[in-house]
């Protein structure tokens, strides 16, 4: 009986904190852009060639890490970040909820002149 109890507890704190963490919070130096990997670290951001840095994660739409090769071909709407030397660092392939927040910038310039809010994860323009 109680065995059944904490097997019902549990799974409700799994569930809830399942839910808590679908939910993802981009750092203000995230832009948005369009990937396409074509050969790993051979890729296209925003139609031009670019390079995914050593050690680059990207994040896929279900919070998992997926790797370069499984994506090969396909375009993706994307949150990333760029390293000191220019190449990619971060991906976040975005769910359709967390692409429909609008505006975000897509350029440096944008994101020095925007104003970042980070618990509501969204840009406000001057």
């Amino acid at each position: 009986m109680y065995r059944c109890f904490l097997a019902l507890v549990a799974a409700l704190l799994f569930t809830g904190s399942a839910a808590a963490q679908s939910l993802r919070h981009f750092p203000p130096n995230a832009l948005r852009g369009t990937l396409q990997v074509l050969q790993s670290p051979e890729v296209a951001l925003n139609g031009r060639p670019a390079r995914l840095g050593a050690g680059a994660r990207i994040f896929g739409a279900d919070h998992l890490i997926k790797v370069p090769a499984s994506l090969v071909g396909s375009k993706y709407l994307v949150h990333y970040t760029v390293d000191t030397q220019g190449f990619l660092r971060d991906v976040w392939i975005l769910s359709a909820a967390e692409a429909a927040k609008k505006p975000w910038p897509t350029t440096a310039a944008e994101a020095q002149a925007w104003h970042f809010e980070p618990v509501a994860q969204v840009w406000v323009k001057p």
